[in-house]
């Protein structure tokens, strides 16, 4: 008994003498460097820097910007909106509307509060279709072009603008009817995509005949 009782005291001499030991820092040195003191504490692990991230606010895209300006400049060209305006005119094309206002200025298009070019992709084509009627009548620089234009792709709509331009044109003097008439603008294309047949792949596109 007294034997077990000594060989208690000695293992618990150790445990407090290791505990002391444990909870100075050790200082760990390196040949040729500075001297790098670490304090680990028994039993508690060391806590890992926080991170703190600052929340910047991330600027609008430029193209958002832009239609946001346009907007403004449409609305306060056009008080009342499209239908409170005087020379307004309706295209159509395929699936295509175009609702077309004209007023006096410099030349510019706007469609859907984007810049013609823009909203076309810069097509040629399809610009052309939208300068024709003003180009006809020599009014390439004298008014401002606002536009509305949903359904169907963009040379659908394209058209419609250019059916559009031209009847609002008729409102602004009866006598461009003539010359716009002559060069066929305003006239409504009727075609469009023809049905597709029961038995067939498309509207008249067959499978492959075989006889046997």
């Amino acid at each position: 008994m007294a034997v077990s009782i000594t060989a208690l005291t000695s293992s618990l001499s150790s445990l407090s003498f290791s505990s002391h030991v444990a909870q100075k820092p050790s200082i760990v040195s390196f040949p040729g460097s500075k001297s790098v003191s670490v304090s680990h504490v028994c039993g508690a692990p060391t806590r890992a820097p926080r991170l703190v991230v600052a929340s910047v606010a991330a600027a609008p895209p430029t193209e958002v910007v832009e239609t946001e300006n346009l907007k403004k400049y449409v609305k306060s060209r056009l008080p009342g909106g499209f239908a409170a305006q005087t020379i307004i005119g309706t295209g159509r094309r395929k699936c295509a509307i175009a609702r077309v206002v004209l007023q006096e200025g410099t030349g510019k298009v706007i469609i859907n509060y984007r810049d013609a070019k823009e909203y076309l992709q810069g097509n040629p084509l399809w610009l052309q279709y939208v300068r024709v009627p003003l180009v006809t009548l020599g009014y390439e620089s004298g008014y401002d072009v606002f536009v509305k234009s949903h359904g169907g792709g963009l040379s659908g709509q394209a058209q419609a603008i250019s059916l559009g331009i031209a009847r609002a044109l008729l409102k602004v003097s009866e006598d461009h009817r003539r010359p716009l008439r002559k060069e066929g603008l305003l006239t409504r294309d009727a075609r469009v995509v023809e049905r597709k047949k029961p038995g067939l792949k498309k509207a008249r596109k067959a499978p492959q005949f075989s006889k046997r």
